[in-house]
């Protein structure tokens, strides 16, 4: 479902973008080229700051944004997914926040008011937050982080977790073109 938030900010999406119908996109939300927005997600820009001002929620070419995923923000603050990042399964994006390029943030992580670099990986149930991820940094499953001084215990991504990362991404990817040719079927 696309549809206005209160201040009247309508969606943007890409014609080659493929958005489930049981997802929600509310407000001031930009959908580039090839991005994949799976069963149930709920990407809302509706808060206002002080001055009645908003930033966009912007989904980055070829990225996904997988089932049940949650991407909303504070206080007409924004949220920036980079290119080809892949946002798995329940996770919820709280902005402010912006993710970098070919980023995966794992199943039921919780990203809130911090920047994670390109090229990073957040595994599964991790909650990041107030922090500034480095890019090519892997945070392994059931981490959380509350500040720069957690990062110097991180270890860079590994070659493995990097092409795990890239198949997620490519899988999603070719899930665009398949559904976006059988649209008229449901």
């Amino acid at each position: 479902m696309i549809r206005k938030n209160p201040s009247g900010d309508l969606p943007v999406v890409h014609e080659s973008a493929f958005v489930d119908p049981t997802a929600i996109l509310c407000g001031k939300v930009i959908v580039e080229e090839n991005v994949f927005i799976g069963p149930y997600a709920v990407i809302r820009a509706d808060e206002v700051d002080e001055a009645g001002g908003m930033e966009a929620i912007v989904i980055g070419a070829h990225s996904n944004i997988q089932d049940g995923v949650v991407i909303h923000c504070k206080a007409g603050g924004g949220v920036v997914i980079g290119r080809h990042s892949s946002i798995a399964h329940r996770s919820i994006v709280h902005g402010p926040c912006t993710v970098g390029d070919h980023v995966f943030i794992g199943f039921n992580s919780v990203l809130f008011n911090c920047t994670v670099g390109a090229g990073s990986v957040v595994r599964h149930n991790s909650v990041v937050e107030g922090c500034q991820v480095p890019p090519g940094f892997h945070i392994p499953s059931t981490t959380n982080v509350h500040s720069d001084a957690d990062l110097a215990l991180i270890q860079p991504v590994s070659l493995d977790a990097a092409s795990f990362s890239e198949s997620v991404a490519q899988a999603n990817h070719a899930l665009v073109r398949g559904y976006n040719r059988i649209r008229n079927e449901f």
